[in-house]
């Protein structure tokens, strides 16, 4: 293989395997609809047809099961070579180009998310040192209100059991805040968690000497393992992109940045502050990073957060992943289904770790419950006709609910969702 690096530079490779580029795509693997991402190795010029230049571009597919293999197409840009492109397969021998002004290119966003990945910590440090400091007589007004707005903004666990609640908590979890912004939306701001929490920074830093220089110290050292974590998701270190990976993993774990037995410092809460929003953005990009449309061609919608709820005297953090996925196959538009696919996690104190998958199809629903004690496996069991009576009752036809001792199996095929696979074939 000659790739030209420039206009006086070639390199020679020697292919293995003698693989032929592609000059068309086999839709059973890439159905239309799927992004192909590519670099661009080598570019020609062809005989003009018309007046319209044409190029044969020779491109190294980055993702799908075609990763790795080249791609010879004609296209009339003329794109630079090493350029990165991004394209929906729209035939076996056509390609829909996207710009770059109108997505995330996948390869900066999964460097971003293993950025936010690598500075972010769990909520519960943060919210329990604004409720040490909410009542402290030395805190400005400024801050002390912004403290008690960001606290009064948070959801009860009875406001979440009605669904007009849930979707005002869902829209005040700070997903949707960048969208609000680009809107003009500014009148719901005073609700939304991370305009609170971004709040919450600035009224920090003017009470702390050193605090510009704090928060760039802290996000600097939590940032050192980058260049490693870009490189392996560039494929240089790992093929698996270990990072990015754990980084889309849900629930997200539990992570402190020190143990606050003793009361928060502002120092300590500028620090929790600015973990907690790298937080939320690991999920905001998480859910970039899993929409997409798959192998089977069917479209995957994600919206990943986290809202702390209030439950009692406690503040408990609750993750949060809706999916919602669109058949690509079928015939006629009224012959589409929607699969609604719901994961929750939070830790209760008399409960201990719970997580929960559910699957709503054809007005369906099945669920499967993990709990890691024992007890509260068996107490849940136990609860299980109840629930089945409650769901009937909100009008839904329900089928397998379980319980069971443990942690969900991890892997792109869950025990349910293989089963739906298997009754819908």
């Amino acid at each position: 293989l000659v790739t030209a690096l420039s206009d006086t530079r070639l390199a020679l490779a020697l292919q293995a395997g003698g693989d032929k580029p592609l000059t068309s795509l086999d839709l059973q693997q890439l159905p239309p609809g799927t992004l192909v991402q590519g670099k661009v190795l080598s570019r020609e010029p062809l005989p003009p047809q018309g007046a319209q230049a044409v190029y044969r571009l020779l491109v190294n597919l980055l993702n799908t099961p075609l990763a790795g293999r080249q791609l010879a197409l004609d296209s009339p840009l003329a794109l630079p070579l090493g350029s990165l492109l991004s394209a929906q397969v729209q035939g076996s021998q056509s390609l829909n180009f996207l710009p770059l002004s109108g997505r995330l290119d996948q390869l900066v966003l999964g460097q971003q998310l293993a950025a936010q990945h690598n500075r972010q910590a769990s909520l519960e440090g943060l919210l329990k040192g604004l409720q040490g400091l909410a009542g402290k007589a030395e805190l400005s007004g400024e801050l002390r209100s912004g403290i008690e707005r960001l606290l009064g903004a948070l959801p009860d666990s009875t406001q979440l059991s009605t669904a007009k609640g849930m979707a005002q908590a869902l829209e005040g979890s700070g997903v949707l805040l960048e969208a609000k912004l680009l809107q003009g939306q500014t009148a719901a701001l005073p609700q939304d968690l991370k305009a609170n929490l971004l709040r919450l920074i600035a009224q920090l830093l003017p009470q702390l000497p050193g605090g510009a220089a704090t928060l760039a110290g802290l996000q600097g050292a939590m940032g050192q393992a980058l260049p490693a974590l870009a490189r392996q998701m560039l494929g240089g270190l790992s093929p698996a992109g270990a990072a990015r990976q754990q980084a889309l993993g849900f629930p997200l774990p539990s992570r402190l940045l020190q143990n606050l037995d003793g009361e928060a410092d502002l120092e300590t809460l500028l620090k929790l502050a600015a973990a907690a929003v790298s937080r939320l953005q690991t999920h905001q990009l998480s859910s970039l990073a899993q929409t997409q449309v798959d192998a089977n061609g069917n479209l995957l919608t994600t919206w990943q957060l986290e809202l702390p709820m209030r439950h009692q005297q406690e503040l408990i953090p609750l993750q949060i992943k809706l999916q919602r996925e669109d058949s690509g196959k079928a015939d006629k538009p009224e012959h589409k289904e929607t699969l609604w696919r719901v994961e929750l996690a939070f830790d209760l104190d008399h409960l201990g770790p719970l997580q929960v998958r559910a699957q709503l199809l054809r007005g369906s629903l099945s669920s499967q419950l993990w709990a890691e004690r024992a007890d509260t496996a068996n107490l849940i069991g136990a609860e299980l006709g109840n629930l089945r009576e409650r769901l009937q009752a909100a009008g839904l036809e329900v089928g397998e609910l379980a319980c069971s001792q443990g942690l969900p199996p991890q892997g792109p095929k869950t025990t349910l969702e293989q089963r739906w696979v298997d009754e819908t074939a």
